[in-house]
């Protein structure tokens, strides 16, 4: 049985989608991008304050499951330009301690919803 999770602290779908879904003892978050749930737009500045805002909307859908960034077994990134992979990384680095850090896998992409120049969905243990 699959349960629906959705929260306003996070950006709401922009399509026919949920923020997240319970199934088992798993949550398989939607992929996050950079949009500011209070104002619905996307934040101002480059690809580290793009991650920050991702990394903020998904741990808010990951709380509305009743988990954290703990709890995180695999994440999945998509850039828009593979050259910001190092600092994509080092802000990773900062929700992710390095021997804690979950599997993850990083490709680049051709677009990504609104001229995001990243997106992340993560898998995490309920």
């Amino acid at each position: 049985m699959k349960h629906i999770i959705n929260t306003k602290n996070a950006p709401a779908p922009i399509g026919p989608y949920n923020q997240a879904v319970k199934s088992g003892h798993l949550i398989y978050t939607s992929g996050q991008i950079p949009i500011d749930p209070e104002t619905g737009t996307m934040v101002d500045g480059g690809i580290r304050e793009q991650t920050i805002q991702v990394f903020e909307n998904l741990k808010a859908v990951l709380e509305a499951a009743g988990c954290t960034l703990e709890d995180t077994i695999k994440a999945t990134v998509f850039l828009a330009d593979m050259d910001d992979f190092p600092e994509v990384n080092t802000v990773y680095a900062e929700y992710f301690g390095e021997e804690t850090a979950p599997a993850r896998s990083t490709v680049q992409v051709a677009a990504l919803p609104k001229g995001s120049l990243v997106e992340i969905e993560l898998v995490a243990k309920a």
